[in-house]
């Protein structure tokens, strides 16, 4: 350990700034690879915000690093508004986590200490609904404390801007300045909360926000008969998170009477105890769904993250319930929505997807004369853009990422797990009501635009040695170039920048055949992930490229993390 990591874990050891609990577990850590993961840097914002490993120490997610960062944004929201502006406030929301509330208070009270006011949830939202807040009351910023689909362990806290949309790079980085600038926790001053209650500068925001974006949800929907709603039978799980007051109401409201509710899940629970990672990406999350729609005859699932941005749906094919990837779902949705609103799309339509998401959405869109955009990884790159369709004239559609987060609709500047649950059930019962199931749909798309197998594999190298390998492996993968095996036709290295983007470390290489494999470090766990995208007629084919394409990379991997 350096001299710096030292001086660190010395002062959280006894400074009496710092409370006795957290004292205590430092004092108490004897492993030395554990003590530099702690001190050896500072929790970082990335694409997704700051997320990590809560418990003391620099790198962790604890109070001490939530109200520096939240001086930061005060600091830096002083800088760029007026008195009067200031005077439009903070929203500030929570999921259903451990310490997500406490975390958010510590939040709220600094930037109360600094004058700033905050528009406090009463309870724990969705993040699609703090979005939704921002824009409803006119704030200068908004703020969530989730870590979204992450482990138990893990929490996060998320900053947005004017628009409700999360702060873009540009933004994030003036906040970093101000958070870097704060070289002493023991400066950083928090309000007494019974003085920021009695002050006016912490007040509080009922559930009648929540009656306000479900009547913007219900915008969304297509006509559709009440027969045809009742005949689906639906099990939804919210995975102990936030989703489950939100998506029940939108769904009731519109009609859908047949939904039963994992028992076991409804309730909120920091543990997240029936699963070993609330995501539900991971068909392990939605085994108890499944399960239930087996017995009660079900005819989908659906499940949604902590933080209700992220949706995953399973349907029947056959007997059995196929659990659809993020590309897929995004795919359905895509020729669903766009079916159903064909002869009466507004001028100039637009689609926008990130550039590790399948082409097939993007196939489908512009069979319906709908201009596709591709942008970087993370909502708010999508969101951003559509802000832009202010001054252009463009209208947005709909916009998805891979990772099981869409948005339908300009309600909010976020991924919204809450009107995609509607949207999929919806047209789950249209569906049905015409004799098909979801994986029959699927089918129909890929008989007219080719069939597309699409993989994501993550690798977690921790602490920092698994940092340093993760950049050689990108140094390696970089100078490989179209060598990195046959067919590749072409390399988009977007950390040059491309297209206007702005410069992002992801590495795309093409194959021939239009296949593609792309590399991307997180920019919120200590993970890389390599996203694969195969197209082709023949199944067995694509599947036996996919198959090589993830063996040569898991090869390289190997190989770094053994030197």
């Amino acid at each position: 350990m350096n001299v710096s990591m030292i001086e660190a874990y010395n002062d959280w050891k006894t400074n009496p700034f710092f409370d006795d609990k957290t004292r205590a577990e430092v004092a108490a850590l004897t492993d030395p690879k554990e003590i530099e993961d702690r001190f050896y840097k500072e929790l970082e914002f990335g694409t997704g915000g700051m997320r990590g490993v809560m418990g003391a120490g620099l790198n962790r997610m604890n109070r001490y690093v939530i109200r520096r960062a939240s001086l930061g944004l005060a600091k830096y929201l002083k800088s760029e508004y007026s008195e009067a502006e200031l005077a439009r406030g903070v929203a500030i929301d929570y999921d259903s986590r451990n310490n997500s509330r406490e975390f958010a208070l510590e939040a709220a009270l600094t930037l109360c200490r600094q004058g700033i006011p905050v528009h406090f949830m009463a309870q724990m939202m969705p993040t699609p609904v703090l979005s939704y807040t921002v824009r409803a009351l006119g704030c200068i910023s908004g703020a969530t404390v989730t870590a979204s689909h992450n482990p138990k362990e893990y929490n996060g806290f998320k900053v947005y801007n004017s628009t409700g949309c999360q702060m873009l790079d540009r933004e994030a980085d003036r906040v970093i300045e101000n958070i870097n600038a704060i070289k002493d926790f023991s400066s950083v001053e928090v309000m007494e909360l019974a003085e920021a209650e009695a002050s006016g500068l912490l007040t509080y925001v009922d559930e009648s926000i929540l009656d306000g974006f479900t009547a913007e949800v219900e915008k969304q929907a297509h006509e559709l008969s009440a027969e045809a709603k009742s005949a689906l039978k639906v099990v939804y799980t919210p995975l102990h998170g936030t989703g489950n007051i939100p998506v029940r109401r939108a769904l009731a409201k519109l009609g859908y009477t047949d939904v039963t509710v994992v028992a076991e899940q409804e309730k909120p629970d920091g543990n997240f105890s029936t699963v070993r990672s609330p995501n539900p990406e991971d068909r392990a999350a939605l085994l108890m769904g499944i399960d239930l729609a087996e017995k009660t005859g079900a005819d989908i699932v659906v499940g949604t993250d902590p933080d209700c941005d992220r949706v995953a749906v399973a349907a029947r094919d056959g007997e059995e319930f196929v659990l659809f990837t993020g590309n897929q779902t995004g795919a359905l949705i895509t020729e669903y929505v766009l079916s159903r609103r064909a002869g009466s799309l507004p001028k100039s339509p637009v689609m926008i997807k990130t550039v590790v998401t399948s082409d097939l959405g993007g196939r489908i869109a512009e069979s319906y004369g709908v201009k596709v955009m591709d942008t970087l990884t993370g909502f708010k790159f999508i969101c951003d853009i559509v802000n832009g369709f202010e001054k252009t004239g463009e209208s947005f559609i709909l916009g998805y990422e891979e990772s099981y987060g869409y948005l339908i609709g300009d309600h909010v500047r976020d991924k919204d797990a809450v009107v995609s649950s509607m949207l999929i059930c919806e047209m789950a019962a249209y569906y049905k009501s015409l004799g098909k199931t979801l994986s029959d749909a699927l089918s129909d798309i890929y008989a007219k635009h080719g069939h597309y197998i699409d993989h994501l594999d993550s690798y977690y190298l921790r602490g920092k040695e698994g940092a340093e390998k993760i950049v050689r492996i990108m140094d390696l993968l970089r100078s490989s170039g179209k060598s990195l095996t046959d067919g590749v036709d072409r390399v988009i290295d977007y950390s040059l920048g491309v297209d206007g983007l702005e410069k992002s470390n992801v590495l795309k290489f093409y194959l021939t055949d239009g296949s593609w494999v792309a590399a991307r470090p997180s920019g919120t766990e200590p993970k890389i992930k390599f996203y694969f995208s195969v197209r082709g007629t023949d199944r067995a084919l694509a599947e036996a490229t996919l198959e090589s394409l993830r063996a040569l990379i898991k090869g390289i991997v190997d190989k770094i993390d053994a030197e």
